[in-house]
């Protein structure tokens, strides 16, 4: 069964073999997809808006300085978190603003809107159109669906079907726009090797910065660059905190590392979570060992949010997520 007739005869419920974007999709974005389920993506791993306060206090003091280099007339800041799981990350950001501060906060994410969430947090699957400030992606572009291509024994890129069960074959040649992007950014090695096609990725970070009239967008993720990309491709799953089979059946999480210089638009800067934090004030220094006997309870404090900014900026951990900056000059 060919690539297209395999696309064709799942969509009329008679076939098994599809290509994995098509998969992926419907297992996290399903009726009955991983992301839907009510537990949350924090049910199943820890991301750094998880792991510490310290990190939603960076992304507002980010927010701060966006505020101050827009114009003028600029009078409500937008903060727009697009894949905002169950809003942790807003509610972190307005806890850790000033009282007054003119924040308009938006969520943007697939499932309902959670009980409880602060009302001042706009639900929605969209991204607002027209506003001005802050846009920050964390841990999505990872999780926006994209095909695979593995190189066949006679050298040629074929799209990879794969069945509900995860088992893979191979499909049609990879062809148009698809070939081209991998030709671009990820050219095919030797047999057996694979590549994810990361142009639905390219397309959905274009889309969203384009809700931005004037500001900045971030987006974070695990990431590789020309140059650097994995032979073998990066797909898998998540489940429950361990790393799992990617099995497309809405049961667990499936993700793929980004080429986020791919993405990058231009005045786009690529630095390392530890670097991108550091800049806004996050380190893992430990306190002075003298605060210990003038003030026990502060240092115990600066004790316990050293070791939290540890973890957010240590290498081959969280410290090595890629932030893209993407500046967005007044249209």
């Amino acid at each position: 069964m060919t690539y297209q007739a395999a696309n064709e005869a799942e969509r009329t419920g008679g076939a098994e073999w599809v290509p994995w974007r098509e998969a992926a999709e419907r297992a996290l974005y399903g009726p009955r997809g991983f992301y839907r389920r009510p537990e949350g993506p924090a049910g199943h791993f820890r991301t750094s808006v998880h792991a510490s306060p310290l990190y939603a206090a960076a992304v507002a003091r980010l927010l701060r300085e966006t505020a101050e280099d827009l114009p003028a007339a600029v009078a409500e800041v937008a903060l727009v978190d697009i894949g905002a799981g169950r809003g942790e990350l807003l509610a972190g950001v307005l806890a850790a603003l000033p009282d007054g501060f003119p924040v308009r906060a938006y969520a943007v994410e697939r499932a309902a809107r959670p009980a409880g969430l602060d009302p001042r947090i706009e639900w929605g699957e969209r991204p607002p159109a027209g506003v001005s400030g802050l846009l920050f992606a964390n841990e999505w572009l990872d999780n926006v669906p994209v095909d695979v291509a593995e190189v066949d024994d006679a050298g040629v890129p074929r799209y990879v079907l794969v069945r509900a069960d995860g088992e893979e074959r191979l499909g049609d040649p990879v062809a148009g726009a698809d070939a081209a992007w991998l030709a671009r950014w990820w050219p095919p090695a030797g047999p057996g090797t694979r590549a994810e096609i990361g142009r639905p990725r390219d397309a959905a970070w274009a889309a969203a910065v384009a809700c931005l009239d004037v500001g900045l967008a971030v987006a974070v993720d695990y990431a590789h660059r020309a140059g650097d990309r994995p032979p073998f491709g990066t797909l898998t799953g998540f489940r429950g905190g361990r790393e799992v089979r990617p099995v497309p059946d809405g049961g667990c999480d499936i993700t793929a590392h980004v080429a986020l210089d791919a993405c990058a638009g231009p005045g786009a800067e690529l630095v390392s979570q530890r670097e991108a934090l550091r800049r806004l004030g996050v380190f893992g220094a430990r306190p002075p060992l003298a605060l210990a006997s003038t003030d026990p309870t502060a240092y115990v404090r600066a004790l316990a949010s050293a070791g939290e900014a540890a973890e957010l900026t240590a290498p081959g951990g969280l410290g090595d997520f890629v932030w893209l900056l993407q500046p967005v000059p007044a249209r």
